[in-house]
């Protein structure tokens, strides 16, 4: 079982090195630990993309430290792991408290990152997203980690993957408490109990690295406002939604999430790629010609409720995708020709003539030359 050394603390990874292709490196959220990517592993590497993946410290075989634990410690920490594995650069993919240290990991080492695939996560908190983090924290030191556990089930997936699940529920929650530490993982949290609401926010217009953004359709932890902030502030980007998905589409929904994650990786290594802060929809059919089609409603909305023509989407996605001209044609020049010339020109010849001239003759000879010959 091979290790990278940070500080004192052990950090245990997995690397499939076969070939020499790109490599994409996967960041946990709180509760998951290497063998939540083995079936990305397995199939990414048939398209020639390495994987690594890692145990967070409290996750896994990673060392679990009680105390003495940061959130700006986490690049450090893939840097190591990188540096174990000889790897110069790479593709950062994280999803909920893993996206956000991509982010983080951008910043710090900007050469080292090929490109960027943060999932489901934020880069500032509101107050609900706040409410949420401390809710369970609070849970999970009073009553213990199966608790969270039942917490995030619900959020994480859907009713009907929920159902599939059935009798392996208990199971399921006996290995999580299993593999991870209860005071690791309470770390983990508590690293970011401080982030002031504001977040890094304002430090990602720095991030150049082709970006990805993926958020599923249903999200309730971290919803659609969080990925339109990160959208919004890295000009190099996409954002991408995950139909039907909830916080963690990646285990509910992997073959679609494979597939986004593949194309994206093939068209920045081809140069095909465009950050175009354009807001795309991943297909729900695995086996589509077409990975993503535009957005072309609101996308902050829960709602179809179709933009405002100033709020359409940047040029760039319009001119590259023929599904996008005919949304963009009808939604605005049909809106602003009709509108001027039926309501001007025809209301103000017919208005003119038959109010003025037929109303003075008629009125005049009859009521005259009748009156004076019969007498």
């Amino acid at each position: 079982m091979p290790f990278a050394k940070y500080r004192n603390y052990k950090i245990h990874y997995e690397f499939n090195d076969e070939g020499n292709g790109p490599v994409v490196i996967f960041i946990n959220g709180i509760i998951m630990n290497t063998g939540h990517w083995v079936g990305f592993r397995e199939q990414l590497i048939k398209y020639g993309i390495r994987t690594i993946s890692y145990d967070q410290l409290g996750q896994g075989s990673s060392d679990h430290p009680v105390l003495d634990y940061d959130f700006e410690e986490n690049p450090d920490i893939i840097a190591a792991v990188l540096d174990a594995c000889g790897v110069k650069k790479a593709y950062i993919a994280g999803i909920s408290f893993g996206g956000s240290i991509v982010l983080k990991f951008a910043l710090k080492y900007p050469d080292r990152c090929a490109g960027l695939i943060p999932m489901s996560t934020f880069s500032e908190l509101d107050r609900r997203l706040l409410y949420m983090g401390t809710t369970m924290w609070d849970g999970m030191v009073r009553v213990g980690f199966e608790y969270i556990l039942d917490q995030l089930i619900p959020i994480n997936f859907s009713s009907k993957f929920i159902d599939g699940l059935g009798a392996n529920v208990p199971t399921i929650r006996r290995h999580a408490a299993n593999v991870n530490d209860l005071f690791g993982i309470q770390n983990l949290i508590e690293s970011i109990r401080n982030m002031p609401m504001e977040g890094f926010t304002a430090e990602l217009p720095k991030i150049t690295a082709p970006t990805l953004i993926l958020n599923a359709e249903h999200d309730p932890l971290t919803p659609r406002w969080a990925h339109e902030v990160i959208r919004k502030n890295i000009k190099n980007c996409r954002l991408m939604l995950i139909q039907n998905g909830y916080h963690a589409f990646t285990i509910e929904f992997p073959a679609i999430s494979i597939r986004v994650l593949r194309e994206f990786i093939q068209s920045v290594e081809n140069g095909t790629w465009k950050g175009d802060q354009s807001v795309w929809i991943a297909t729900d059919d695995v086996d589509s010609e077409h990975c993503a089609f535009p957005c072309e409603g609101d996308h902050t909305r829960s709602i179809p409720i179709m933009r405002k023509p100033e709020e359409n989407k940047p040029a760039s996605q319009t001119a590259t995708t023929p599904t996008a001209k005919p949304a963009v044609k009808p939604t605005v020049k049909p809106a602003v020709k009709p509108a001027v010339k039926p309501t001007v020109k025809p209301a103000v010849k017919p208005a003119v003539k038959p109010a003025v001239k037929p109303a003075v003759k008629p009125a005049v000879k009859p009521a005259v030359k009748p009156a004076v010959k019969p007498a």
